[in-house]
């Protein structure tokens, strides 16, 4: 039987201490001890990019990254999208794209998107590609995905600021 840890890192901007098993996933201590159920379980493999989420400024997938990796890191899901009860400029530019549609994807598609836009706010359409490479979406044609990180990675180009 695996042993017990007891990991503190920060999630999603606050201090959290969790126990859990020496082999848990981060998404299952997200999900089943934190219920941050945003990132979704879909391949268990690191294949869909479903359960992207961001581990000190680095998109990973959660699914295969351990928990124990975690220790002392910060974490961003994306319920920490959401700033002073505003949503992120991503989120804004899906809803009004008509980005989403049954939504299992997303949450990992945004988070990957945030990790490219921090890193480099005036991403091409061909690093966004690129960035979004691991996200698999079975219900659009990333043609509106692709078009909304454009419009923020345009706009922040202009303003210079993320979020």
């Amino acid at each position: 039987m695996p042993n017990k840890l007891v990991l503190a890192m920060k999630v999603n901007g606050e201090p959290a201490e969790v126990v859990c098993e020496a082999d848990s996933s981060l998404l299952d201590v997200l999900r089943d001890t934190l219920q941050l159920t945003g990132s979704k379980k879909g391949c268990g493999s690191g294949d869909c990019g479903a359960c992207t989420v961001i581990v000190d400024h680095q998109a990973v997938c959660s699914c295969i990254y351990l928990a124990a990796q975690a220790a002392g890191k910060e974490i961003l899901t994306v319920e920490g999208l959401e700033s002073e009860n505003d949503l992120h400029p991503l989120q804004k530019a899906f809803i009004r794209n008509g980005a989403a549609q049954c939504g299992f994807c997303i949450p990992g598609i945004l988070m990957a998107s945030k990790a490219l836009l921090d890193e480099k706010p005036t991403a091409s359409e061909e690093e966004i590609r690129d960035a979004l490479g691991g996200n698999l979406c079975r219900c659009t044609g990333y043609v509106k995905i692709v078009k909304s990180v454009r419009e923020v990675a345009s706009e922040f180009g202009k303003t210079k600021v993320t979020h």
